[in-house]
Order: structure tokens, then C-alpha cells, then sequence
């Protein structure tokens, strides 16, 4: 609904509302946004600059790596580069991406809300975010980068073998950035229980929606073992503790049981919201609903509750018993039968529909393709003796990329072109969309797959340097080269975006003719998300015209319009009934002062200064005190 095309009242009604959301110009105005897709946006681009420099820290080690006996690294500046492209591209890009960018911009927008459930903490979760990110690159620009691993694994990473800061810089980052991730879950998670539209029950409710409450879930009951095993290691690093010290009667394998009690379902975390962005964009441009989608809605939920019992096959070589390997044997090939149900309803969606094979439904394509082939090669890990005869090789970096770049990658690719035209009311190019598209898929296919084979040449994983004669250095040599290729292709994508955003035609508001709720609004959507709180009776709203027909009547009528105030409305848990009319809190300048307040605890809890910390987490009280007292209606 464009203003020009509305009458006359409802027109009112909708300038009404635009100045009741609208937030302020300028820097200040981002300084203090607490609008969901600002904050999306904030996300997309500070990941997009994290994506970078790890981006340019996997091309120096794969020159590294071209050939034998390299010495473009040292030891050190390697370890360095290969830990910080692991926890950058895991922590610092992927999950933001999809959680924080396209969760937070099209949560909202999907659901039928004007913006998630706790606007102020969604601001606070992106600036905790942003200092977790310049907290451990300061580590790389003081040479303190964390250098060992992006598991970091027990012993070495103990004072004894790593007496630098460099772990300090791991685990402190960690936990900050946890904490991030831990605000914005929650809220996901109170959105998709509260904010519903009238008439969204759960079996109506996208499945994108699905996968983002999936994650959300994960996030909650995966993160607490992950930021256990960092106090841990912080307390024997820094206060004389022996979690991890078999001398003393601690456990080293302990911190590999709790970092993949995390690490695993981090996996489907990651694929989860690919998952989201592929049943969003498969009906639209295959022109029919998705095929089964009760299953494909119970598959994404099975896959994070599953994911959750195969923590144990990362630790087939550690001697676990015969009866556990066992058990994590069998629920490593589980795992893979909801994944399965989604990739035949995605094919058969696109089989029985009239598919157009534009941009974002190639990439979508390269994503099943590249999921199929890292998903076979996982289910070969789930073989304990093969597991056994491949563990450190470079087998299980092909199966890794496969999944985390390929298949969580290459539909973050598809839904920056296919959600391109609401963001900024113009199209790209179609074209060169397509090109980046093979560029992009020949060059992932270069540089991963050949390390398959190199693995099972022996090659191991977190080697520095090589000798020649081993046979590994032809396929190292085609890695580089597809490195760069890919290099390419992701240049090609951004420049697309780039010259597009400027000169691109005008896209309209619906240029694909999606299902689901956020193409019922303008490109880009107004502050206020819809003039009138829209009603939904199917899973795919915004192909029931008489439904958007009845929303224009009721907004020339005023109802559910709200336009009075700052408010959005409430709805019941299950069935998305009409519950209660929710002020929600304004642009606001705390989220940014508690989350400036908690990066000097992390940097004076890094410098051993417990007591200054403790001075500014009792700061970082007071002003959640201030946030609250001030306007005891918001949050």
C-alpha cells in the first residue's frame, strides 16, 4: 500500500502513523535507532565488514598453502589466521548475518508486528555485538589474535602452552559476544509467541519463522556450555582453577565435551536459518506453496532438537566407550531425515511448480547441491572407523565448508538479491546476478572439493607448511586458484548491490509477487511496518487478496490501525487471537551507554583489572536502572 494509491482518510491514518514511528535524521538517529530494520541494517553491514577480513585472512592462508614450503605466514601469524577466519566468519558473520540482519529486518515484517517484542534490548543486542567484534580484532592489530583454533582446544590453550593474551582474547570475546546472541534469541522468542498477526496460528505462521524460532531455541540451551567452558578456562588462566589440568584432577577432554555440546547444534544453528531463506524464496519463484509444509515446519524443528545428541562424533578418537560411540553414531545418521524431508519437499515444490530461474532461485539451487554433497560426506563421519581414519585431515575441512559456506552461504547470497528490492525500492541486475551466481558456485566447488582428496592423501588440518612429494600439491595449488575465483564472484555479487542500490529501476512493492507478509507493504517498508495491523487465514498471506483487500477497508475505518500512539498489537500464544494493544518504548540512547559500559569490563577484566571491572559492571547496573525508571511503560 503506497500513500499515493490510498484514500483519503487512510492516507491520514498513514502519515499519522509515520509521524508517530518515524525516528530522527542523521547519526544520532542510527546512535540511538531502536527501528528493527535499522538495527538490520546495522547488522547487515558490520557483518558484511567482518565477512571481509575474514574473507582476506582464508586468502592469505590459502597463498600460504599454494605450494610447498611457503612463506607468505609465519607459524604464529598463521595460527593467528586461522583461528581468526574460523571464529570471524562463525561468530562475527554468519550467525549475525542470518539471526541479526535478516531475522531482525524481516521477523517483523513476516509476523504482521511494527517491530519485535523488546525494541531497546534488540538495540542493546546489536551494539554488544559490535564491541564483542572490535574487542577481538584489537587482538589482531596488537598481534595478540587468538591463535588456537577456533575450538581453542584444552591443554593448549592454558597458560603453560599459550602464556600470551591471545586465549584471554578468545574466551573474553566469546562470552561478550554471547551475550549478544543470547538478548537477541530471547526476543525472537517472544515475538513469534506474542506478535503474531490476528489470525496467525502456528500451522499459518511462515516457514522462515519456523526456522528463526528453531534457532532462537538452539541458541538458548547451546550457549550456556560454550560460556561455561570460557569462565572455565578464564578461572584456571587468570585465578589458579584446574578445570582442564590432569595433574590437578581436572579433565581436558571436559572442555571438548562442553564446547561441542555447543558446537554441534552451532552447525544447525547456521543452517537453520539457510533452511528459512530456501522456503522463502523456493514458493515464490516456483510459483506454487511449498510441498508438505507441516513436515517441512516439524523437519526444521527436528533439526535443532536432534542436533543437540551428536555432539559426541567430533570425539570418536578421544576413546570415548563402545556404547557411546555407538549412541552418537546412530544420532548422527538420524539428523539426517529431517534435513532429507526438506530438500524432497524443495525439489518437489519446484518440480510441480512453474519455476523461474532467476537469481536468487540459482543460488537457492547451489545451496541444495552443495548441502547434498556436504551432507553426504557427513554421513560417512557417522562410520566410526572412518571417522577414526579421517579425523584432523582435510577431508573434514571439505565437509565443514561444505556445509557452512555452501550451504549457510549461498542462501544468505539468494536473499541479499531476492529481499534486495523491499530494503531499497530497486532492482538488481539480473544478469550479473547470474554471472556472480556460476562465478561464485565454480569457485566454491575449486576450492572445497578438492580437499577431499587431499585428506585422504593425509593431509592434516592446522598444518602451517608442507613438503613437496607428498602429492598434495597440484590440488593445493587448484584451492588457491578457487579461492580466488570465489574472491571474484562475492565481488561481483556486492558491486551488482552496489551499482543497483543507486541504479537500479524501481522495484514496487511486490516485484516477485511473494507469499508471505513483508511484500504487503511498500519497498522499502515505512517505519511503522504497515499502516494497519494486517489479518492472515493462510500460511502464504499476501496471495490472499481479499484478506489485503480487507485490511485497506478496516484502515479507512480505524481499526487496528493505532494510530494514536507508539503501539503494535498483541496476540494469544497459539491460536493468534486479538489480545491486548503494547506501547513500545522509543529511540532511546541506553542500549549504546550499557553496551559501552560492558566493553570496559571486558577490557579491564582482559588486563587483569577485576576491581575497575566490577566499578563498571556496577555502571552498567545503574544505567539498566535509569533505562527502566525513566519510562517504567517501555521494557
Amino acid at each position: 500500500m503506497t500513500l499515493e494509491v490510498l484514500p483519503p482518510l487512510a492516507r491520514r491514518r498513514a502519515q499519522r502513523l509515520g509521524l508517530i514511528w518515524e525516528e530522527r535524521p542523521g547519526l544520532l538517529g542510527w546512535l540511538t535507532t531502536v527501528d528493527h530494520k535499522r538495527i538490520g541494517l546495522l547488522y547487515f553491514f558490520t557483518t558484511l565488514v567482518f565477512f571481509g577480513a575474514g574473507g582476506i585472512e582464508a586468502l592469505l592462508i590459502r597463498t600460504q598453502l599454494a605450494g610447498p614450503n611457503g612463506t607468505v605466514l609465519s607459524p604464529e601469524a598463521f595460527n593467528q589466521a586461522m583461528t581468526m577466519h574460523g571464529v570471524t566468519m562463525i561468530f562475527l558473520f554468519v550467525i549475525p548475518m542470518t539471526v541479526g540482519a535478516f531475522g531482525n529486518y524481516l521477523l517483523p515484517l513476516m509476523l504482521g508486528a511494527r517491530d519485535l517484542a523488546f525494541p531497546r534490548l534488540n538495540a542493546l543486542s546489536y551494539w554488544l555485538f559490535l564491541g564483542s567484534g572490535l574487542f577481538l580484532y584489537v587482538g589482531v592489530l596488537l598481534g595478540k589474535a587468538p591463535d588456537c583454533g577456533w575450538f581453542c582446544y584444552a591443554p593448549l590453550n592454558t597458560k603453560e602452552y599459550d602464556p600470551g593474551l591471545n586465549a584471554d582474547f578468545y574466551a573474553l570475546g566469546l562470552i561478550f559476544n554471547g551475550l549478544s546472541t543470547t538478548a537477541g534469541a530471547l526476543n525472537f522468542i517472544v515475538t513469534i509467541f506474542k506478535l503474531r498477526a490476528p489470525g496467525m496460528s502456528f500451522n499459518r505462521m511462515p516457514l522462515f519463522v519456523f526456522a528463526m524460532l528453531a534457532v532462537s531455541l538452539s541458541l538458548i540451551f547451546a550457549l550456556p556450555p560454550l560460556t561455561t567452558n570460557l569462565v572455565f578456562l578464564e578461572l584456571q588462566r587468570n585465578v589458579g582453577f584446574h578445570f582442564f589440568d590432569v595433574a590437578h584432577g581436572g579433565d581436558a577432554l571436559l572442555w571438548q565435551h562442553l564446547f561441542w555440546l555447543f558446537g554441534h547444534p552451532e552447525v544447525y544453528i547456521i543452517i537453520l536459518p539457510a533452511m528459512g531463506i530456501a522456503t522463502s524464496i523456493i514458493p515464490t519463484f516456483a510459483r506454487r506453496k511449498m510441498v508438505a509444509f507441516p513436515l517441512v515446519a516439524l523437519a526444521e524443528l527436528l533439526v535443532a532438537f536432534i542436533g543437540f545428541g551428536v555432539w559426541g562424533h567430533h570425539m570418536f578418537a578421544t576413546g570415548l566407550p563402545v556404547g557411546a560411540l555407538i549412541f552418537f553414531a546412530a544420532a548422527s545418521m538420524m539428523v539426517v531425515i529431517p534435513s532429507a524431508i526438506q530438500i524432497f519437499a524443495w525439489l518437489f515444490t519446484v518440480n510441480l511448480g512453474r519455476p523461474d530461474f532467476r537469481a536468487p532461485l540459482l543460488f537457492i539451487g547451489g545451496f541444495i547441491a552443495l548441502f547434498v554433497i556436504g551432507g553426504l560426506s557427513g554421513i560417512m563421519f557417522a562410520a566410526i572407523p572412518f571417522d577414526q581414519a579421517t579425523t584432523d585431515t582435510y577431508f573434514v575441512v571439505a565437509h565443514f565448508h561444505f556445509i557452512i559456506f555452501g550451504a549457510a552461504v549461498f542462501p544468505i547470497l539468494g536473499g541479499m538479491y531476492y529481499w534486495f528490492p523491499k530494503v531499497t525500492g530497486r532492482m538488481y541486475h539480473e544478469r550479473w546476478a547470474q554471472l556472480s551466481f556460476w562465478v561464485t558456485f565454480l569457485g566454491t566447488l575449486l576450492t572445497f572439493f578438492p580437499m577431499h582428496v587431499v585428506g585422504l592423501l593425509g593431509m592434516t588440518r592446522r598444518v602451517y607448511t608442507y613438503h613437496h612429494g607428498f602429492g598434495w600439491d597440484a590440488y593445493n595449488l587448484s584451492e588457491t586458484v578457487g579461492a580466488f575465483v570465489l574472491a571474484a564472484g562475492l565481488i561481483l555479487i556486492f558491486a551488482n548491490l552496489l551499482w543497483s542500490r543507486f541504479r537500479g529501476v524501481p522495484s514496487g512493492p511486490d516485484p516477485f509477487y511473494g507469499g508471505t507478509l513483508e511484500w504487503a507493504t511498500t519497498s522499502p517498508p515505512p517505519p511503522y511496518n504497515f499502516p494497519v495491523i494486517p489479518t492472515v487465514s493462510s500460511p502464504y498471506p499476501n496471495w490472499d487478496r481479499a484478506d489485503r483487500e480487507e485490511d485497506l477497508r478496516r484502515l479507512e475505518q480505524g481499526v487496528l490501525a493505532l494510530e494514536h500512539d507508539h503501539e503494535t498489537l498483541a496476540t494469544t500464544v497459539r491460536d493468534g487471537y486479538a489480545d491486548v494493544v503494547l506501547h513500545m518504548p522509543s529511540e532511546s540512547h541506553w542500549p549504546i551507554v550499557v553496551a559501552l559500559s560492558l566493553t570496559v569490563v571486558f577490557v579491564m577484566l582482559l588486563t587483569t583489572h577485576f576491581v575497575v571491572a566490577g566499578i563498571f559492571v556496577g555502571l552498567a547496573g545503574l544505567v539498566l536502572g535509569a533505562w527502566h525508571v525513566r519510562e517504567p511503560a517501555a521494557e
